[in-house]
């Protein structure tokens, strides 16, 4: 079937089982095309091309409401819903998103980067639909990795309670990004292996229905001859109990049970949970035998290995750089403990988990969970170190605020992909976090230059006793800087001079400082000395740097590779107001106060004006008699 020319998914609900069979061969050699050129979550949604097939044959969208949870497995959607043409663009600037957007279709109601959201949501839409009198179907599809963070749990409690019409599709494929962990993980793989419940139950209840006269009463009478065979067949009937009509296990890849059980949630009352067991990757080998979480989300490939596309050797991750850091440290101090949300891969544990696997804990989807129990070891006086992407560090804010900086305890907390990321777009980008961490008392956040500075900066974090402390660094490789033999703690606020100011003085820190270096090199050759400031501490500030600065009355400019608003730039300004420096001029670069989409990093800073060019063209305008060349 031409994909390419799919508009409209109504067509599918006039396929019978061979031709969806047919669609579906059709789609994955599509999607591993595609993502084979492109990059994205391949891993995903090749695990659930039947399951969205059979969701769009058996139910009407945009009238009913699908909600993709983690919205990652979308793609096939986006296929049937008439965007196969724009796949050559996927996660590109200005290109076709890789999760579910509102204006990119009326088919995605619901826009989901983080996990677990989409039982809240559909909630809330329910709520909606009852209030007006309306009969759609409201559909939120959550992996069951998503399932485990805390924000589901409390939705999949309150639609129970409520017994609104919601159906829940659990799409098990017995992995998030790296394998799940916890109980609800070990109660999902309880009921993979519960197909006997199903079947003994309905036959249990058609034998007493049989019974002459009778039948009903002794059918209706024996409800606790069920259940306790119920419990005795399946070891935790977790879903049943919370008020849902639990059907499954579902085999995720058989069109005929699909639908079959589809039909029969239509007909429910109050809320159902579809069981639906699938296997990521599937159709693909190399993305189907992954136990890893290398084949959720990729770059470009050979189709025909299974090979990624990407430079052969070079610098090391800077995620690697900080855990190898941490690991050295913790072979001399047993108080170390490194935590992760689900990232043991993205944040480069696995050597410390294999190391020290009683010292190692990946929690899951539970970011919240994760940083109270980083604070809780700390107030026994451990050193954890809680490694968490910026942009799910934001998930557990309140956990920050009271329970780790209120407390005043000795967390260490590693930001990982601090700064744009690219291609995973707006809901992935980790601009936010200087702004909100800034203002919480107790709190001393850091970014280093290089890898050298880093393992200083981890070292610094180690010996550091005054509080909760938290090192930002970005995500991909570092620049391939010498590393030296020892790590050597910094004084905490030291700022580093890396080429005198004279006439104009860049702060900076991290990724923005080789633009910056690039700048000044410029502006030399055109007489103009400018000072590249290495503001490797974001809070505290180097004060008397700065008030040598602002007493010498040169300009200052401030660059960073995050949002403006309540960032480092605004800590200067805070800095001038406060100290009465009222002619020091100050201009700030940064990202404006907008959700920035998806695109190379590269492309995005060009676009915002952070990059050499951008600093020379502020220059100019403070400096126009110098004649500044931009």
């Amino acid at each position: 079937m031409d994909l390419l020319k799919v508009k409209d998914p109504a067509f599918v609900k006039d396929l019978d089982v061979t031709q969806m069979e047919a669609l579906s061969a059709d789609i994955r050699e599509f999607l591993i095309q595609s993502t084979s050129k492109t990059g994205g979550h391949i891993g995903p949604n090749l695990g659930v091309v039947e399951l969205t097939v059979a969701l769009h044959h058996c139910f009407n969208s945009p009238e009913d409401k699908f909600l993709w949870d983690v919205g990652h497995q979308s793609y096939v959607h986006k296929i049937l819903t008439g965007r196969a043409d724009r796949f050559d663009t996927l996660r590109q600037h200005d290109g076709l998103d890789g999760f579910p957007k509102r204006k990119e279709s009326k088919h995605d109601v619901w826009e989901t980067g983080h996990s677990s959201t989409s039982l809240s949501a559909a909630a809330g839409m329910a709520i909606a639909r009852d209030i007006r009198g309306e009969k759609y179907h409201v559909l939120p599809i959550i992996g069951d990795g998503a399932l485990t963070g805390g924000m589901a749990l409390e939705a999949l409690n309150h639609i129970g309670d409520m017994g609104k019409n919601v159906t829940v599709i659990l799409n098990d494929n017995n992995m998030s990004i790296a394998p799940n962990v916890g109980a609800m993980h070990n109660v999902l793989g309880k009921l993979r292996t519960s197909g006997k419940f199903k079947r003994a139950k309905k036959d249990i209840e058609t034998a007493m229905k049989r019974i002459p006269t009778a039948g009903d009463k002794i059918a209706g009478a024996a409800e606790r001859i069920k259940d306790s065979i119920k419990y005795l067949l399946v070891q935790g009937t977790f879903f049943e109990e919370m008020g849902y009509t639990y059907l499954g296990p579902v085999n995720g890849h058989d069109y005929n049970d699909l639908i079959t059980n589809m039909e029969f949630a239509k007909k429910v009352k109050g809320p159902v949970l579809m069981h639906v067991v699938t296997t990521k990757g599937k159709g693909y080998q190399p993305a189907e035998s992954d136990r890893t979480g290398n084949w959720h989300g990729t770059g470009p490939y050979k189709i025909e290995t299974g090979d990624f596309i990407k430079p052969v050797g070079g610098p090391p991750a800077w995620s690697a750089v900080i855990s190898d850091a941490m690991l050295e440290l913790a072979q001399g101090d047993k108080r170390i403990v490194a935590i992760t949300p689900a990232m043991p891969v993205g944040s480069k544990l696995e050597k410390f988990a294999t190391a020290f696997p009683d010292r190692f804990f990946d929690v899951g989807i539970a970011e919240q969970h994760a940083t109270t129990m980083a604070a809780g070891l700390a107030a026994l006086d451990m050193k954890p170190f809680l490694a968490i992407y910026s942009t799910f560090l934001q998930r557990a804010y309140d956990q920050v605020v009271h329970d780790i900086c209120r407390q005043d305890l000795n967390v260490m907390i590693g930001i990982d992909r601090a700064g744009l990321v690219g291609a995973d777009g707006e809901t992935h980008q980790g601009i936010f976090d200087i702004g909100f961490l800034r203002g919480i008392p107790n709190m001393t956040i850091m970014m280093p230059k290089d890898e050298n500075e880093a393992r200083h900066l981890v070292k610094t974090a180690h010996e550091y006793d005054a509080g909760p402390i938290a090192i930002r660094y970005p995500r991909g490789n570092g620049l391939g800087v010498k590393i030296d033999a020892e790590m050597k703690a910094l004084p905490i606020g030291s700022w580093e001079v890396l080429s005198a100011p004279v006439d104009v003085a860049i702060l900076t820190f991290g990724t923005t400082i080789p633009m910056a270096a690039e700048a000044a090199m410029e502006l030399k050759r055109q007489g103009i000395q400018a000072g590249v400031i290495n503001a490797r501490f974001i809070k505290p500030l180097d004060k008397d740097m700065l008030h040598d600065l602002m007493k010498r009355g040169i300009p200052i400019i401030t660059v960073e590779e995050a949002l403006l608003k309540g960032g480092f730039g605004t800590a200067v300004l805070e800095f001038a107001e406060e100290h009465g420096y009222d002619q020091t001029v100050i201009r700030r670069i940064g990202l404006p106060d907008e959700f920035i989409s998806h695109g190379s990093v590269d492309m995005i800073l060009a676009e915002y004006g952070i990059s050499a060019l951008g600093i020379l063209s502020t220059i100019q305008k403070i400096l126009p008699e110098k004649q500044i060349r931009a």
